[in-house]
């Protein structure tokens, strides 16, 4: 098959490196110049693992290319992937859909023979027949389906997870256009993957009603952590209970500072905003924004809680600042709500990230950048875990207290044992950690009274 694949971002990236791995000859369309310079030098421009062997090989092979010009791809082309940006609108939260729909209007005059238009980004219900109603306007010759197929990616596991997905979703109403799709994706048909054919609008809602749902369920684990506090329980343990059962599952039930990233974020404000539109409110999801948006700037209090209840004059090191471990992403990460308020409460902020700086040099002005673990340490107040990479998980506690000025360990992402904390002389703060049972006096005494 012949793939035309527009936008080289993140999706657009990882998916046409995959498919170009099935044996599919695939040309993807940016109009970055930096980043062709990078991709043509065989090197990506974001951080996922794996993904430069991935590019290098496919592209010596001749499966996989990189261009600016879409007429000659779209031409070729049995299939048209839109990958582009759907970033959140500035006002009302909706999904920018001007990127998609510029792709549209530029591609419209390249249809040769009966080729398949499909939404690869994250879009609103109802963009696939716009797409299509636009398309029939600007050529009424042609011959085309227009489909909905949404990602279901990880950053940081994102190859995994497109060889291996759980399900692939495939929102079609055109017989013809069904069969292309079942050939694109027949490789991991083959592996017994499960594709599934749905109508578009089922299709496009599937994928905003998954992340929400995820976003929920990390929201609801949070804020569980916080009562877990305060009773004397761990949320650890809350959390590994409820997650044996098959009905609730143990994914995304850690306790931390909030989600963010580039879906969550946006795709359930995005489905809010769809929700009030069509007047049927998700006043659950609704809510999880909510806890989450407050989440983040709890955690600047709980910092500044645990230093004293003030953090002016004091050194605090972060260890990590992208959203998740395994990326380079800063999208709506919790560092870009902390950071910024303890600098504004007078504290000077020492981090380390393995792949973050790059990206969010320009977002976190005034920080101090380190180049480990230990010299983030170096002359801090209090120590914070913000994401949790695996190089930090070994990070020896007792050789990190002896470069502090301080004594305070606050571990947003539970990383660390509080037994080790405390054997190397730091006062250790989790989140959702069963208290000491002397601490436990105020909270009851104060729920009591309640």
């Amino acid at each position: 098959m012949n793939i035309c694949m527009i936008g080289a971002g993140y999706v657009g990236l990882v998916s046409a490196a995959c498919f170009s791995e099935f044996g599919w000859n695939v040309t993807c369309v940016d109009k970055d110049p930096q980043r062709l310079e990078e991709l043509n030098a065989g090197k990506s421009p974001i951080y996922e693992p794996g993904l430069d062997d991935l590019l290098q090989r496919n592209m010596q092979a001749g499966r996989l290319r990189f261009t600016n010009e879409l007429g000659p791809a779209a031409k070729a082309a049995d299939v048209i992937l839109l990958a582009v940006g759907t970033p959140m609108r500035r006002g009302d939260g909706y999904a920018d859909l001007s990127y998609v729909y510029a792709a549209v209007e530029e591609l419209a005059p390249h249809i040769e023979g009966f080729t398949v238009i499909v939404t690869k980004s994250t879009v609103p219900v109802g963009t696939s027949r716009e797409i299509e109603d636009r398309l029939r306007a600007a050529r009424p010759d042609a011959e085309f389906a227009v489909c909905s197929n949404p990602e279901f990616l990880r950053e940081g596991s994102a190859i995994g997870d497109f060889m291996h997905p759980d399900r692939v979703l495939v929102g079609v109403d055109d017989d013809r256009g069904r069969a292309v799709m079942n050939r694109l994706y027949k490789p991991l048909a083959l592996r017994n993957a499960p594709v599934m054919f749905v109508g578009r609008e089922s299709a496009e809602l599937a994928k905003y009603a998954a992340n929400a749902f995820l976003a929920m369920k990390i929201s609801f684990i949070n804020e569980i952590a916080d009562l877990c506090e305060v009773v004397g329980a761990g949320v650890q343990e809350v959390a590994s209970a409820i997650g044996k059962d098959r009905r609730i599952g143990d994914k995304f039930l850690h306790p931390g500072p909030g989600y963010g990233g580039s879906c969550f974020p946006k795709d359930v404000s995005a489905l809010i905003r769809t929700a009030r539109e069509n007047k049927s409110p998700v006043s659950i999801i609704e809510q999880v924004q909510r806890v989450n948006d407050e989440r983040k700037i709890a955690m600047a209090h709980r910092i500044e809680a645990a230093a004293g209840g003030s953090v002016r004059g004091l050194t605090v090191g972060l260890l990590g600042v992208t959203f998740k471990p395994n990326t380079d992403d800063m999208r709506d990460a919790p560092s870009l709500t902390i950071v910024p308020m303890l600098q504004e409460r007078g504290a000077t902020v020492r981090v380390v990230d393995p792949q973050g700086r790059k990206q969010a040099d320009p977002l976190l002005p005034g920080v101090i950048w380190c180049d480990s673990a230990l010299e983030v340490a170096e002359g801090a107040d209090v120590l914070v875990t913000v994401t949790e990479w695996n190089e930090f998980r070994g990070l020896d506690l007792a050789a990190a207290k002896a470069r502090m000025r301080g004594d305070v360990l606050v571990d947003l992402r539970n990383v660390f044992s509080a037994e080790l904390a405390h054997a190397a002389g730091l006062r250790y703060t989790a989140v959702g950690r069963k208290p000491d049972e002397s601490d436990l006096a105020p909270a009851r005494a104060a729920l009591r009274a309640v």
